[in-house]
């Protein structure tokens, strides 16, 4: 079938309209007309007719195959203005439809401080590490990345190696690796457990590598260090935090520095002198410890590991942080738990946190700030704030992961 793309899809594909309704194409751009094979409601393109001026060459050879990234074709500065325009349809959806949207708060290449990577044993013994494709558990296999910080890009050779006599990998496993402030912090879960020459081994590619840690956990297990050669720390503005094997972090430096500075701007200017913030999912602290510069700030966080963390590099460096645990989705705060602070400040999951913003606008807190990973979630959350009186006063776009359909965004409410 010959289609016109008219439209970029939420998950990075072309939209084209069909007889039986929208058509998602994938690798295709706004204005392209192409000739696809239909499955459903999604196309795969045979021959394109007519490009359009904004595709480029995309800079990866991995590129369209590696799932990391869906939009390495379209040119920056489309590609900017349609991230931009996500938040600004989610806002409107909210009932905000005259929200001031800043412009895209970009990082650059190569930035990416955190990686979830595939692991697979081939049939000859050797392990393959690398971004699963889109869509599949099939893994591509990486030669090279343009989002990863090049320390972690070359660690990967070495750790493939290393791994192809590993016991405990038999078939499948994966690696999250935080580049934190005292080097790389590996968390391999692998599907069999760990041997004596195992860790060993681990030790000696510790030593090599110059890795201070290398934890180990099963499928869904708690983790446990197999390796340690030294103290392991992070900074997070400025305050150090022991973090957790596979801990979660902010995906760069840059996106983390942005989500702080729309954060600080979207408080309000002037908090009373004993005014107090409460940080609901706060994990380590990347948003409690600098808001802890303005006022006193109360930290709600499930995680016990993130909680004590938190709680420890506070008391460290002297921070106006109180970090508390509880799982905000099971014992959300009300009414007059919430009545005692000047403002909340938010960064839920990707499911966003329906129930807590229902709360939040009966409860009436002066200002809300909303950190979101998931326009969705962030438009479903916004309406009671809406319906409740709030107006958006700032909403800063922030594209931590470059060349993918996510974006991230800050959104500051006032009554």
């Amino acid at each position: 079938m010959e289609l016109l793309v008219d439209a970029m899809g939420a998950a990075g594909d072309g939209v084209a309209q069909a007889a039986g309704g929208p058509v998602f194409l994938p690798q295709t751009l706004p204005g392209e007309r192409v000739r696809a094979r239909l499955a459903g409601k999604r196309g795969e393109v045979e021959v394109w007719l007519a490009e359009s001026p904004e595709r480029v060459a995309p800079p990866c050879r991995h590129f369209p195959a590696c799932g990391g990234c869906v939009l390495q074709h379209w040119d920056l500065a489309p590609y900017a203005a349609w991230k931009r325009g996500r938040l600004v349809e989610a806002l409107a959806r909210a009932g905000f439809p005259d929200a001031p949207v800043a412009p895209l708060a970009m990082t650059p290449p190569n930035s990416r401080q955190r990686a979830d990577l595939g692991l697979e044993r081939l049939a000859d013994g050797r392990v393959q590490i690398g971004f699963h494709q889109r869509g599949t558990t099939h893994l591509v296999p990486m030669q090279e990345c343009h989002v990863l910080r090049p320390e972690l890009v070359r660690l990967l050779a070495p750790l493939a190696a290393a791994l192809r006599h590993l016991e405990g990998l038999r078939r499948l496993g994966s690696a999250v690796i935080n580049l934190l402030a005292s080097g790389p912090d590996i968390l391999l879960r692998t599907d069999a457990p760990l041997t004596m020459p195992d860790r060993r081994l681990l030790a000696a590619l510790a030593t090599e590598q110059r890795i201070p840690r290398i934890a180990w956990g099963g499928k869904g297990g708690p983790p446990e260090v197999a390796a340690q050669l030294g103290p392991v720390r992070h900074l997070l503005s400025g305050a150090e935090v022991v973090p957790a094997p596979g801990a979660f972090l902010q995906a760069s430096a840059e996106g983390e520095a942005a989500i702080i500075g729309a954060l600080l701007a979207g408080l309000p200017r002037k908090l009373p002198g004993r005014a107090a913030i409460a940080d609901l999912y706060a994990g380590l602290g990347t948003l409690s410890i600098p808001l802890a510069a303005r006022a006193r700030v109360t930290a709600f966080e499930a995680v016990p590991e993130a909680v004590s963390a938190l709680a420890t590099a506070a008391g460290k460096a002297g921070l106006r942080v109180k970090a508390v645990r509880r799982d905000l989705d099971r014992q959300p705060l009300a009414g007059a738990e919430l009545r005692e602070f000047a403002a909340v400040v938010l960064d839920p999951p990707f499911a966003g946190a329906a129930e807590q913003a229902a709360l939040l606008a009966r409860a009436g807190v002066p200002a809300i700030l909303y950190v979101s990973c998931n326009p969705v979630a962030l438009a479903r959350d916004a309406k009671p704030l809406q319906a409740a009186g709030y107006r958006v006063t700032t909403a800063v776009p922030v594209d931590q992961f470059l060349w993918s359909p996510h974006l991230e965004a800050v959104v500051a409410f006032a009554r």
